[in-house]
């Protein structure tokens, strides 16, 4: 059984929300992480590719990458974990690793069990906190990858205002109080990571 459930979580999946293309991060990066992040999406046997502005080239060193020169185009690793879902990392800076991945393809049991495959494969190789935030609303993730849980949990509550009292969250009431109330583990098991 998966660890979260669509019927749970689909309010952090729905564009409307969320923003189409909610901030993905790994917080406390390095050179070396970036490159872990390359050798992993050419070693996974995902489809990529590697351009700066609209030419495709091969995909250089993160050390070649992450100095290019001020005011330089901004080159993007566009991977297909899946075929139809594209993922954006975008390498502004060495210490964090951003990207991007459109909701409107992750819709149902089999995106959300995607997503959480692909956080996992990524907080895993560098043993750090993948996390998911709306887009536009940075300081505050809603969901992401747990090193010490192993997994993605939920850092918010998914439950709009009114849900909470029709239809409880995984089994426990005490999981609707507001995130900024929570330890970094709750009662519910729910890390916050912030």
């Amino acid at each position: 059984m998966p660890d979260l459930l669509w019927d749970d979580v689909k309010n952090f999946f729905d564009p409307d929300l969320m923003g189409a293309l909610p901030d993905v991060r790994v917080e406390d990066a390095s050179v070396q992480d970036w490159q872990a992040v390359f050798d992993l999406v050419q070693t996974q046997g995902w489809e990529w590719e590697y351009a700066v502005g609209d030419a495709v080239v091969p995909l250089p060193p993160a050390t070649d990458v992450l100095a290019r020169l001020a005011g330089a185009e901004l080159p993007i690793l566009r991977v297909w974990p899946v075929p139809g879902v594209l993922v954006n990392f975008w390498p502004y800076s060495a210490v964090e690793i951003d990207f991007d991945i459109d909701l409107r393809e992750l819709q149902g049991q089999r995106g959300l069990d995607m997503l959480c495959g692909f956080f996992a494969a990524i907080g895993r190789r560098l043993g750090k906190p993948v996390l998911m935030a709306p887009e536009g609303d940075y300081p505050h993730p809603v969901l992401g990858f747990d090193v010490e849980a192993d997994r993605v949990v939920l850092l918010a509550d998914p439950r709009l205002p009114g849900e909470a009292q029709s239809r409880p969250l995984a089994g426990d009431d005490r999981c609707g109080q507001s995130r900024r109330s929570r330890t970094p583990k709750d009662r519910c098991g729910i890390s916050t990571l912030v």
